[in-house]
This record gives C-alpha cells, structure tokens and sequence, in this order.
C-alpha cells in the first residue's frame, strides 16, 4: 500500500471530531482513536510494514508502551523477527513484579514504540524505567506524532525520534 493510502485508511478508519481530553491534559477538537486502527489486521499489518525501515539496525527488543504501543511493537516484531518486551506505565505489585514483560532487557538496545506522541511524556518516564532496569534506550518510533512538543521533548532528552505520520499529513489527505 502506497503511503497517502494507509494515511487515508488510518485517517478515515479512526479520525474523530468532538471534545476531547488528551493526556497531556490539553483539550482538542479532533481525536485521531489509534485503536480503530490498530485493532483492523489489514491496516495494523500495513503499519507495520510500513514502520519496520524506520527501526535503526542494532536494535535488540523493542519495548511497546501500555496499552497502544503494545499492539504496534507485536505487529513489528511478527514482521521483523525482533523480540519484544511489554512495558507497563507502573511495575506490577505481584507474580514476578515486572515492569517490562517478556524477555531479560539488561544490556540490550532497546527500541521505544508507541502510536500516538503528543508531550512525549509517557515516553520520557518509561524510558528512565526501562533504563532503571539496565536496557539501552535512545531511539523512539510512533505511529502520529500529534505535536511538535513531543518531538522536541523527547530529542531535547537524546532520544531520536521517528514517525510514521504527523497529524498535520493525516489531516490533509
């Protein structure tokens, strides 16, 4: 699939208008539902084949944010053969008291994956979490990247950031 098609499938699959309160606690008028997207097979898996090229060469696992980073980071993996880990927003209190479900992450170079980048923020606090438990975190891909706030947050920290799409593209399709 050409790339203004799966930015029209992802723009008519999941687009919304209303009000709408983001994590950032900002209030806007459009709302792009990543789940509409990501829970569609055909277009998840075009994501992904679109995504893949983005992730850098050296990465070891890459680490799918609760909840929407989990489906796309799976979808890669699937697509690419590198293993993933599911990072929770807090360690879980029982069983293993993981933060970072799946394989061991010390000492591996970790790709963050997320759909939809606003702030950065969940990004930025994860990334110090994965970093607590020994993985190599620097590079960070998302689906929509929402606002220039997130890219500048997250490259102002060191990472480097990619994405699929910016919300300015999606809306102009």
């Amino acid at each position: 699939m050409e790339r203004e098609k799966l930015a029209k499938e992802i723009y008519d699959t999941s687009h919304l208008t209303g009000v709408f309160k983001l994590r950032s606690g900002k209030t806007s008028d459009q709302y792009f539902d990543k789940y509409l997207f990501e829970s569609n097979p055909a277009l998840l898996a075009e994501v992904a084949e679109q995504l893949a090229p983005l992730i850098p060469e050296g990465t070891e696992v890459l680490a799918g944010l609760e909840m929407g980073g989990i489906p796309i980071a799976t979808a890669l993996s699937l697509k690419t053969g590198i293993p993933v880990v599911f990072v929770r927003k807090k360690a879980k209190e029982y069983g293993t008291c993981k933060l970072a479900e799946g394989m061991d992450i010390q000492g591996k170079r970790i790709c963050i994956i997320e759909d939809v980048v606003t702030t950065g923020g969940q990004i930025l606090l994860s990334a110090e979490d994965l970093k607590q438990y020994g993985a190599k975190v620097k590079d960070v891909i998302c689906v929509i990247e929402r606002e220039e706030a997130g890219r500048a947050n997250l490259e102002n920290a060191g990472f480097v950031f990619r994405s699929l799409f910016r919300m300015e593209e999606l809306l102009t399709v």
